[in-house]
């Protein structure tokens, strides 16, 4: 018995201090991370606000917002009289004012018009959504583009939206600077645009 638990407690100590060492390691290296990132290498954007207040948005986000509540309105209302006149359809009907040919002649007349309203609302939707997918991308792009330029230096080592902050100091807020960039960007490509 003592043959056999002699080379088991020497095979624990090694794998014991071997353990060690690779913790002592691990530990070491983490300080040497957390020592190497300092405050002023971290960074966070407001993205909400960014889109939000920028010129691309307050110049053509909210006229696409608009049309698109527009469209929206426009939808409901032609549901509700082509509801409306099934209704009366029916309500004729049943009261005996009309034929059931001419009934049935109104109702595939309703049929048809319902059938035109989809396919138009349906291609003026497929169009919204693409007009709102370009914008997304632009807006996207203007941001990224203005987090390089403001990170051209590599000054920031970590740059994060602060929709995922659960406590931040104001000072490592960079969203001014990423606005006013976002908003030069934009007027760029505004010009470029126009020549």
């Amino acid at each position: 018995m003592k043959k056999t638990l002699f080379p088991a407690l020497a095979a624990a100590l090694v794998l014991a201090a071997c353990g060690t060492k690779t913790a002592e390691k691990a530990e070491s290296a983490s300080a040497t991370v957390a020592q190497e990132v300092v405050s002023s290498d971290i960074a966070y954007i407001q993205v909400e606000a960014v889109l939000a207040q920028c010129d691309l948005y307050q110049k053509e986000g909210v006229a696409l917002q608009e049309k698109t509540q527009k469209a929206q309105k426009s939808w409901a209302q032609r549901e509700q009289s082509l509801q409306a006149e099934a209704a009366q359809l029916q309500e004729k009907f049943d009261k005996g004012l009309i034929t059931t040919r001419d009934a049935q002649a109104q109702q595939e007349s309703i049929q048809k018009k319902v059938a035109s309203y989809q396919a138009n609302a349906q291609k003026e939707a497929r169009s919204l959504d693409e007009e709102n997918f370009v914008f997304t991308n632009r807006a996207q792009d203007l941001l990224h583009r203005a987090v390089k330029e403001i990170n051209a230096d590599g000054k920031y080592k970590l740059i994060i939206n602060a929709s995922a902050l659960i406590d931040a100091d104001s000072t490592l807020d960079i969203t001014p600077a990423i606005l006013a960039k976002v908003n030069e960007l934009y007027a760029a490509d505004q010009k470029d645009a126009k020549k």
